[in-house]
């Protein structure tokens, strides 16, 4: 007979050396059966089968993890023991001398911990991707159901997708849209798309400070198919794009189709200027984005700006719709034209542009430091070879600043008072000591919205989620790390300019007449 090797069969075993000799000797020797010993036999036949129990129970276990195999699963180890905390606090199996490992009956369970999620700016973190059916892309005026994309083990069939598999998922119902870039395609299912648009919105809805007009252009521009290219009179090589958008049989020309300026990859601040005016509350300047236009600039990114039909003729030679000079000018900021609602007198020499306006187009320069419209003569600055007025030889006419002319002095047709700003080519290499402080000579007063902005601490969050809009800009400037070096700048001269109010004693007037 051999020892048992595990304690409690060691045990059994000693006790049931012990009761069967005992029991066996009394019921067998002629003693007489006593209280006592009839009480130990008794203990002795209950222990003998309970341990009878034992081993029954024992071998049906046995028997049916040998059926259910090594596939059994979590779910069943965790009901088997109710007992056992989830927080992976159990200590490890131990171990025997012989170096073999003792499997204790119990099941051990790791919880993951929740990943912490990297800070973002809201509304420019894409979504998952996941294998959708999406909405192709077709003629204007269409409708198609457009929604929350599916797993395609909730469609019923590849390409299809039923809307009532929404109300498992807990998403949002489908709607119906209308416009460009939609085909359609029936209540029930939904064409593969075609291409993604360049102007990316992630978020519910746009940044508030974009309308719902600016949004619609600023796809127009990116994403419409090119009908056409007209040249400009003009020396900065930029061209009209003829968009597709028109009425049907319409002319191929600006008028009946929408059309962009598109201009050089170095006038890639424009794009930059549209965001920071929108920011700022101006609303003064057209709607920019960038474009990859494969025939032009082999294929480089430029910036494309709205053509506007309803801007006012304009001068070859100043580019203006009014002709002022430096010295006009001056007087124009004194007299504080249509402020307050006041008619200005014949003999004050007012034009039809508002007083504010000024204002707000000097902000604006000195942000972007734009010299091309209140110094086309590069009189406050040390300009560089390669800017336009040494290239002009206009920088020794600084002896007589009164007469140069400005440049870029846009109204609307049917909105005299309020100037349009183009040509919008911002600069954001000029040093601290370089700042063209001339843009700001004669301002008074400065518009309490942009102010407000420029002293917030929400500056630069606006503009990444502004310019993270334009997926073509944001990837041409490097990604977020270059976009974060140009608002460094802004940022800058946004103290700047704090400082120079303050230190002058310029009111800060609300300025949305």
């Amino acid at each position: 007979m051999t020892c048992p090797d595990k304690p409690g069969q060691l045990i059994n075993w000693f006790i049931c050396s012990l009761c069967v000799p005992r029991v066996c000797k009394l019921w067998s020797s002629r003693r007489p059966r006593t209280r006592r010993n009839l009480l130990l036999g008794t203990a002795c036949a209950i222990y003998l089968g309970f341990l009878v129990s034992q081993v029954g129970r024992a071998s049906l276990q046995h028997g049916q993890v040998a059926e259910k195999g090594p596939h059994r699963s979590r779910d069943t180890a965790e009901a088997s023991f109710p007992e056992i905390p989830l927080d992976g606090t159990l200590a490890p199996p131990e171990s025997q001398g012989n170096g073999s490992t003792l499997q204790p009956n119990v099941v051990y369970i790791t919880l993951r911990s929740k990943r912490s999620k990297p800070a973002n700016i809201r509304g420019t973190v894409k979504p998952k991707r996941r294998k959708k059916h999406a909405v192709a892309s077709a003629a204007p005026g269409q409708e198609a159901l457009v929604g929350p994309s599916l797993q395609a083990a909730d469609a019923v069939a590849p390409g299809y997708a039923q809307g009532a598999n929404l109300a498992k998922m807990g998403e949002r119902p489908w709607r119906l849209v209308r416009g460009p870039g939609v085909r359609a395609g029936g209540p029930d299912f939904l064409q593969p798309s075609s291409r993604e648009s360049n102007i990316r919105i992630y978020s519910e809805s746009a940044p508030s400070w974009l309308s719902k007009d600016d949004i619609r252009r600023m796809r127009l521009l990116a994403d419409s198919t090119v009908a056409g290219l007209r040249p400009v009179s003009s020396k900065s090589g930029a061209r009209l794009l003829v968009l597709e958008g028109g009425a049907p049989g319409a002319v191929l020309r600006c008028g009946p189709s929408p059309c962009g300026l598109l201009k050089q990859p170095l006038d890639m601040s424009e794009v930059f200027a549209f965001h920071l005016d929108r920011i700022l509350g101006l609303n003064r300047t057209l709607p920019s984005v960038s474009r990859k236009a494969e025939f032009i600039q082999d294929g480089r990114p430029c910036p494309i700006i709205l053509w506007d039909a309803s801007l006012s003729p304009t001068s070859n030679d100043t580019h203006s719709s009014v002709k002022l000079t430096w010295g006009t000018y001056q007087q124009l900021l004194k007299q504080k034209c249509w402020q307050n609602g006041r008619v200005p007198k014949p003999e004050s020499g007012c034009t039809e542009i508002h007083h504010h306006e000024w204002s707000k187009m000097a902000l604006f320069d000195f942000l972007l430091q734009i010299y091309n419209r209140l110094d086309t003569n590069c009189c406050g600055f040390r300009p560089r070879k390669e800017d336009t007025c040494v290239q002009n030889g206009l920088r020794p006419k600084c002896d007589n600043q009164g007469s140069a002319a400005l440049a870029h002095i846009i109204q609307r047709k049917h909105d005299p008072r309020h100037l349009v700003f183009i040509d919008n080519k911002g600069f954001f290499d000029r040093s601290e000591d370089n700042l063209n402080f001339k843009l700001l000579e004669g301002i008074k007063e400065f518009p309490a919205s942009a102010v407000s902005v420029l002293k917030s601490q929400h500056l630069r969050q606006k503009l990444l989620q502004s310019l993270f809009l334009d997926k073509v800009y944001w990837e041409s400037q490097g990604g977020r790390q270059g976009i974060e070096k140009l608002i460094d700048v802004i940022e800058h001269r946004a103290k700047i300019l704090i400082t120079y109010i303050n230190a002058h004693g310029a009111k800060v007037l609300p300025m949305n007449e």
